[in-house]
């Protein structure tokens, strides 16, 4: 069965992670990881919860803040590649382009589905264990509001353009690992055009809902 759906909880930890990776390319020259996400994850949380339209389910709205103020700060030909393993090296340069595509809609559908969810959560960050000059780091914390907390932890890697997050750890499950299980299954079925068929379908069913 190819399964794209995360559970609610899983959903909304999606949406925190998301929320925390605002404008990194401006700012990650002089703030480090840690104190990064807990500075935006702050403003952009405060900043859902007084949207009236946001709460009040304005999908259009929810795309466009996604789109514009998540996404970009995604390296997503990494986390692409990455999901799609091996055959990603075997697949042409328009096939890896509508894999990314795809995979991007489909993530950006799921946090913005999921972003009314916002209501009173809130960022503990864990221990942040790192140097100076690492390129590449992981990030942790908890979010926390009704119910147990939720686990969140955050690759990122340091490039040109500033910190871009490239997997994200909801409740101890790499994401990167979760969709790489359901390509290769796809992949080995019916190949990468295959998958690509299958995302855009998912993409356009999720479009009319």
């Amino acid at each position: 069965m190819f399964a794209f759906s995360l559970t609610r909880r899983v959903a909304l930890a999606a949406v925190a992670s998301a929320a925390l990776v605002g404008p990194f390319a401006a700012r990650a020259d002089v703030t480090p990881p840690d104190a990064l996400i807990k500075q935006v994850s702050t403003e952009v949380i405060d900043t859902l919860k007084a949207d009236k339209a946001i709460q009040g389910g304005d999908v259009s709205k929810i795309i466009t803040l996604v789109d514009t103020k998540v996404m970009p700060n995604v390296n997503f030909q990494r986390m692409t590649a990455a999901a799609v393993g091996r055959p990603w090296k075997t697949a042409t340069p328009d096939q890896q382009q509508r894999l990314q595509t795809e995979f991007k809609t489909l993530l950006v559908r799921t946090y913005a589905g999921a972003l009314t969810q916002v209501r009173d959560q809130t960022v503990q960050m864990k221990p942040y264990r790192a140097g100076a000059d690492d390129t590449e780091v992981v990030v942790r914390t908890e979010i926390k509001g009704k119910g147990e907390p939720i686990q969140l932890d955050y690759r990122l890697e340091k490039t040109d353009n500033g910190w871009k997050i490239y997997d994200v750890n909801v409740l101890g499950v790499w994401l990167v690992e979760q969709y790489k299980s359901s390509f290769a299954q796809e992949i080995g079925s019916v190949g990468i055009d295959g998958l690509i068929t299958k995302l855009a379908e998912k993409n356009k069913a999720a479009a009319k809902s």
